[in-house]
This record gives structure tokens, C-alpha cells and sequence, in this order.
């Protein structure tokens, strides 16, 4: 029998260990598999031959279920962008040598471009002994081809949770105030939209929402905040770490030079800090800025049992297509229905989805810039219900460790 490879890459999330649950829980069932092998690091492991053996870190159910609900990527990421053939053939050395047959890798847009290549280098010089398939995930929710991404629905929910808890906080002094949240989300807004969600339980939430799909303008966001603090003590503001100017120019790039990574992104991060010293200088008032960062891509412990449900199903569905032969492929989420709501699995060419970013659509976006439609919490209301079983010990969630 052939044995299967899991690799993840790109950035972590809250639910991209439950996609690798779901492989390793299908492989393991099909009958089909010897050994279910993981690459520590990505591709980058695979060019270097970091292999792990993974019924040696995995040998029950319980082990499963602490890896569904361990954050992060547990077999390691990278960013390395695929540039020469001789590392396509030096990957597929690695695969013959171990004997793999199917390559399921889990990531984002990026990642889909490394299954991209991959598969249509085997196609290209006929080898028909490996199936190389793709998994979705990224809190960004800017996949091609797939409704939504694992990982996205727990992001979503620790962004509604603490902006909940942010305005309960703000709204206790009476005097006059400006909090602004900067929220993960280089060209797309779905997870600072998420933050509308605070308002679900009667609370006020935030007050001003700017995605990065619209054009930022400082004076008109100038204007909105005069206009609530004319009625109201508090603010809280929701922005997009990615939100840009009329020249298109990313706000935080005011902070200084940004340095790119592999695949020539520019790291982004500070336009809360830049919109802070703004207020400061044109407003008067006490203003804070926030920077969730990391936080809202690992919060483990308020993870969405939807999204780890989701994400589970996915890396089922990506390793039967790979066991039944499928190549250049991504699993992926279509939904049929909002209310109730509905979903069905199926397998998309990964060219719907590398290289391509999937944004915040016009109808989910309130006209006047600074907010977000009802169709947006339609949307987004499912993918955050129910509360992923969490095991603690000594206090404080327990996680699993692969390498």
C-alpha cells in the first residue's frame, strides 16, 4: 500500500490542525494507506526531508481530539515560494523515496500555488504514481472556489467576543474617548466585518467598521467620529490592518518601510498606531489603538465547533480525492443554504484559487463606508455557532506537540 503526507504552510489558525485530524482519521479508516506521514515545516520540510512518522505521535482517539484543539500550525509552516524545477524534482525524490502516493497540503492562496506546480510538473513529466491535493485555510477568508476557509469562523468569533468585551470596557468612563482595533486582513475585510457580530446579544458593538475593500479617507473618517462623539462619550472603531488611500497606498506604510516575504508581500501592520496619532493631533481626545495580531489566528479556546467540524470534513474529503486518484485539486465548502444553513463538500481545481484573493463583495458593505450590510451577518452568523470541546489540565487548555 502507499503511504500519504500531510504538510501545512502560510500563516496558522485556530482550525488547520483539524483539517490534518481529518486526513490522518481518513487515512487511517480507508484501508488503503500504509503510513501517514507529516513534513515538519511545509514544503520547505519535504525539500530538506523532515518526515515525520505520525502514528507515532497520534495512537487514539484522545490524541485526535488534542489536536483538533491545539492552535497553530502542529507540523510546522513556512513561506517558501517554488521558483525552480529542480526543486520539484527534489520533491517528488523525497515522495518516491518514502513511498508517498498523495500529498495533501493544507494553506492558503499561496500554498494553492505550490499544488499548482506541483501537480502539473507530475502531469507534465507523467508521473502517475502521486496525486497532489490542496486544503483550505486561512482567518483571512480570501480563498477562491470555497464559500468560506477553516479557520475563518474561529477568528471571526474571538473578533465578535472581544469587541464585545472592548465596548463594555470603553463605555464605563464618561469622559470622551476614541478605542480603534486593528484587525488582521491584507486585501480582504471578512474578519474585521466579523467584529458587526458583537451586536448580537443587544450590545452596541462597534461603531465604525472600515474594510480594506474601500478607500480609506482621512477626513471623511475625521468627520464620522466628530459626528458620534457629538452624541456619545465612547467610540469603537473596527479597521482593516490593510486599509488604503486614494493612490492606493496602505495606511501603516506611513510608519516606515515594510519588508516583503517569499512571495513579495508586503508585511503590514500599525494602522491603528498611524489613525491614533491622527485623532490625537486633529480631535484632542483620549485615543488608544489596539493590535489583536496573533491573538485572533490562535485563540484555541473559544474556537468555533462549526469551524472545527468544518475543517475536520475537509481533510476527510481532500484525502479520499487523493486516495481515488484526484490531482491538482482543493477541497472546498459550497453553501446551499443561509436559513437553515447548509453546506455540501466537493473538489475545485486549485487554479480557481492560487494567486487569487476572494474580497469582502460590494452588497456586504454599507454605502456609506463605515459599516457592514445585514447580508454580511447572514453570511456570517453560522460559521461562528457552537463552542469547540476544549480538554484542560492544570487550568489551562491542553495541546499536543508532533515535533
Amino acid at each position: 500500500m502507499k503511504n500519504i503526507l500531510a504538510a501545512q504552510s502560510g500563516g496558522p489558525t485556530s482550525a488547520i490542525n483539524a483539517t490534518l485530524a481529518g486526513v490522518i482519521t481518513c487515512a487511517l479508516t480507508s484501508g488503503r494507506v500504509g503510513k501517514v506521514f507529516g513534513a515538519h515545516g511545509g514544503i520547505q520540510g519535504v525539500l530538506e526531508e523532515r518526515i515525520i512518522d505520525l502514528g507515532e505521535k497520534i495512537k487514539n482517539a484522545e490524541d485526535l481530539q488534542l489536536l483538533c484543539q491545539t492552535p497553530a500550525a502542529a507540523l510546522g509552516s513556512c513561506r517558501l515560494k517554488l521558483t525552480d524545477e529542480s526543486q520539484y524534482k527534489k520533491i517528488i525524490e523525497v515522495l518516491h523515496r518514502y513511498e508517498i502516493g498523495c500529498l495533501v497540503y493544507i494553506g492558503g492562496n499561496d500554498s494553492m500555488d505550490t499544488v499548482e506546480k506541483l501537480s502539473a510538473y507530475c502531469m507534465q513529466h507523467k508521473i502517475d504514481d502521486i496525486c497532489i491535493v490542496g486544503a483550505p485555510k486561512t482567518i483571512d477568508n480570501d480563498l477562491m472556489g470555497t464559500d468560506h476557509c477553516p479557520g475563518f469562523g474561529s477568528a471571526a468569533k474571538y473578533i465578535a467576543s472581544t469587541f464585545a468585551e472592548l465596548e463594555r470596557d470603553c463605555s464605563a468612563y464618561a469622559a470622551k474617548s476614541v478605542t480603534i482595533v486593528e484587525v488582521m486582513g491584507r486585501d480582504s475585510g471578512w474578519l474585521t466585518g466579523a467584529a458587526a457580530l458583537a451586536r448580537q446579544n443587544s450590545g452596541k458593538g462597534p461603531d465604525l467598521i472600515y474594510l480594506c475593500e474601500s478607500v480609506f479617507d482621512s477626513q471623511m473618517f475625521l468627520s464620522d467620529i466628530r459626528n458620534k462623539l457629538r452624541n456619545q462619550n465612547s467610540i469603537l472603531i473596527a479597521v482593516s490592518e490593510g486599509i488604503k488611500d486614494q493612490s492606493g497606498r496602505y495606511v501603516s506604510e506611513s510608519e516606515g518601510e515594510k519588508a516583503l516575504d517569499a512571495f513579495g508581500h508586503t508585511y503590514i501592520s500599525g494602522a491603528a498606531r498611524v489613525l491614533e496619532c491622527l485623532i490625537q493631533n486633529e480631535i484632542g481626545c483620549k485615543t488608544r489603538s489596539i493590535e489583536l495580531n496573533l491573538m485572533q489566528r490562535c485563540a484555541g479556546h473559544l474556537a468555533s465547533d462549526m469551524d472545527i467540524q468544518e475543517s475536520k470534513l475537509l481533510g476527510i474529503k481532500a484525502c479520499q480525492a487523493a486516495l481515488d486518484g484526484e490531482n491538482g485539486k482543493m477541497a472546498a465548502i459550497i453553501r446551499t443554504s443561509d436559513e437553515p444553513y447548509e453546506v455540501t463538500y466537493k473538489m475545485v481545481p486549485v487554479s480557481l484559487t492560487a494567486n487569487k484573493v476572494k474580497t469582502v463583495p460590494d452588497d456586504f458593505i454599507d454605502p456609506n463606508g463605515h459599516d457592514v450590510t445585514d447580508k454580511m451577518i447572514r453570511y456570517l452568523k453560522p460559521l461562528i455557532q457552537g463552542n469547540a470541546p476544549v480538554t484542560f489540565e492544570n487550568g489551562i487548555v491542553k495541546h499536543i506537540s508532533l515535533y
